[in-house]
């Protein structure tokens, strides 16, 4: 979509999938880049966002959701100020496809990257691009398609234009069968089982002494993920510990978030991230507080 001298806007809570391209361009000197940085609760105000536009603005790209703090983003008002500029709303749900519904159309979303790997349940290497219609992007690769042999250059024919290759069948099917699980839950019922379990987990490490939570706490504008640190301790080593001694598996680190974790001053070392799934239970996040009070003391 970008061409040369165009300006970009992001934020400081984005996964290196949409942080390093858009560093990589502004470094070969295609685009230039502006990073609004979050609140300290992980919220972007639009009104940041909106003193960042410049005439030169051709891409808003946002996380729905960040990876790190669970933070839902305003993204009906940042598709508002795209569509005000003449610029395009690119939105990362790779935290909230499968778990928070997404209708493009009313939040007036122009790009829509998922992968199937998160809470839609599929296999890695899977993932979508939705493209409104009326946007003009080029293909990133070109290759053979079964509809149309005899074009020199890829077809312009959706969806063959940006499906470049023979596509992953097997990966498809069992994002396929995901999609099923999901759509027979519920996912309304999948967010509010994974909220209830980390409202469960907040109030018991708000009981144990030297534990530093991000974030904020308002289950309405979360998704399932918790981050906290304990004093003293690496997240490394509080990942180790929980994985060999008590078969407990987090994310620890930065999580491919430097910018945000650069924010919250816990980089280089990161935090320990905690992020249940539709088959957690609370035995689980009970056995996991009672590990940590181990740990602690």
């Amino acid at each position: 979509m970008l061409k040369p001298g165009d300006h970009v806007i992001t934020t400081d809570l984005e996964h290196n999938s949409v942080s390093r391209p858009l560093r990589a361009l502004e470094l070969a000197g295609v685009i230039t880049l502006t990073r609004v940085a979050a609140d300290g609760e992980g919220t972007v105000d639009p009104n940041d966002v909106r003193s960042a536009i410049t005439a030169k603005t051709r891409l808003i790209a946002v996380t729905h959701a960040s990876n790190v703090l669970g933070t839902l983003q305003p993204i009906a008002e940042f598709a508002r100020l795209a569509r005000e500029c003449g610029a395009l709303l690119l939105v990362d749900a790779a935290q909230t496809a499968g778990v928070v519904p997404i209708d493009v159309q009313a939040l007036g979303i122009d790009l829509l990257a998922f992968p199937g790997h998160k809470a839609l349940l599929g296999p890695t290497g899977t993932g979508a691009l939705y493209v409104r219609s009326g946007v003009d992007i080029n293909p990133w690769r070109e290759g053979g398609t079964g509809g149309d042999s005899a074009s020199e250059t890829q077809p312009r024919e959706w969806p063959f234009y940006l499906e470049g290759g023979t596509p992953n069948v097997l990966g498809v099917a069992g994002l396929l069968a995901g999609i099923q699980f999901i759509q027979e839950r519920g996912i309304d019922a999948i967010r509010a089982h994974e909220i209830r379990l980390i409202a469960r987990l907040w109030d018991r490490l708000s009981e144990l002494p030297g534990i530093a939570i991000y974030g904020h706490r308002d289950p309405a504008r979360h998704v399932g993920t918790l981050s906290f640190n304990i004093d003293g301790m690496l997240s490394t080593d509080v990942g180790n510990i929980l994985d060999t001694s008590f078969d407990i598996a987090i994310r620890p680190g930065m999580h491919c978030a430097p910018y945000l974790h650069k924010a919250l001053g816990t980089s280089p070392e990161g935090a320990v991230r905690v992020s249940p799934g539709p088959f957690s239970t609370e035995d689980d996040v009970d056995r996991l507080f009672q590990a940590l009070v181990e740990i602690t003391s």
